[in-house]
């Protein structure tokens, strides 16, 4: 199975390192002219992930066309341009394994919806979990959930990304992968937002644990598996997010608390942190399915532009409730 990859960033890039294991030939297109250059000339990626080598097997592109000629196709751009790219690419019938994680502005459909309505005759899976791109790309262990609705198809694809380092562990619930990886984004801005305002330690556990029940709520809502929502593409992939600054949305949330204006933390941004995107069209989605999501709200409120205090000290001042989902 010859894997091809849309997306040069950081993490299109540790995933083509992954498919790449054992000398295994792997076609990256990436919109940079820069980043093909590099990983053709100097088997490197220095504008996305510097100082890592990459595998000599790795080909990298700015022709999506090139892709008709791959097996399956590892789609890692952005949530907000997965409609456009893949419009633009010869996708016909091959299997698309979606990493891009969030919500899509003015649709608010998750990527797999918009991948069905671009593509439908391509099979449809979802890679995610807790995963940082650099120590993916370094050969550091790592596990994710792989979904895919096929039986067939989910195995073939588990069998061929994994290597030693880099453990998928399967399910066929799509949509709970989607959600979590989508969700776990604007919570990983809620807790950087503790860190920035100096809260301490035991607000942002206790957001994390509030934030998991807000992704709960949403999954189930939209037919999710609870025991999804627990595993590696949820609570996995919301306490590593949630808990260091290689996090893009994280360190978003940390200029967040410290008061500094969202457009001006995004304008020095040269990735992109996914959960700014997704807030306001999460905080919609929630409210159309009466799903009650106070930290997901507050996160949008701050990217509004509403000063950090008021915005904090709304959510403290929730009434009292009993625990649970």
């Amino acid at each position: 199975m010859r894997i091809g990859v849309i997306g040069g960033g950081a993490w299109g890039t540790a995933l083509a390192q992954v498919a790449a294991s054992g000398g295994r030939d792997v076609l990256l297109w990436a919109r940079e002219g820069e980043v093909v250059e590099a990983i053709n000339a100097g088997h490197q990626n220095p504008l996305f992930l510097k100082d890592i080598p990459l595998s000599p097997t790795i080909r990298a592109t700015g022709d999506l066309d090139e892709l008709g000629t791959v097996d399956a196709i590892l789609v890692v751009a952005p949530a907000q341009h997965v409609r456009s790219v893949l419009a633009a690419a010869p996708i016909g019938s091959t299997p698309l394994v979606l990493c891009a994680k969030g919500i899509e502005a003015g649709t608010r459909m998750l990527v797999g919806e918009v991948a069905r309505e671009i593509c439908p005759d391509a099979p449809i899976a979802v890679l995610s979990g807790p995963t940082f791109a650099h120590e993916v790309a370094r050969g550091l262990p790592t596990a994710v959930t792989l979904a895919c609705e096929d039986e067939g198809l989910r195995a073939a694809l588990s069998e061929r990304l994994a290597s030693p380092a880099f453990r998928p562990y399967a399910s066929s619930d799509v949509v709970g992968a989607e959600i979590g990886g989508a969700v776990k984004n604007v919570l990983a801005i809620a807790c950087g937002v503790v860190d920035g305002a100096g809260l301490g330690q035991n607000a942002r556990a206790a957001l994390i644990a509030r934030g998991f029940a807000e992704m709960t709520r949403f999954g189930l809502a939209r037919g999710a598996r609870a025991e999804t929502l627990a595993g590696l593409s949820g609570l996995g992939d919301l306490v590593l997010t949630c808990s260091s600054t290689a996090s893009r949305n994280f360190s978003l949330g940390v200029g967040l608390g410290r008061g500094e204006a969202a457009a001006d933390l995004m304008a020095d941004r040269r990735t992109v942190a996914e959960g700014a995107f997704t807030a306001p069209v999460l905080a919609e989605a929630a409210r159309e399915a009466g799903v009650d999501m106070p930290v997901s709200e507050a996160v949008g409120r701050l990217l509004r532009g509403e000063p950090v205090g008021e915005v904090i000290g709304a959510l403290l001042a929730r009434p009292l409730r009993e625990e649970g989902v």
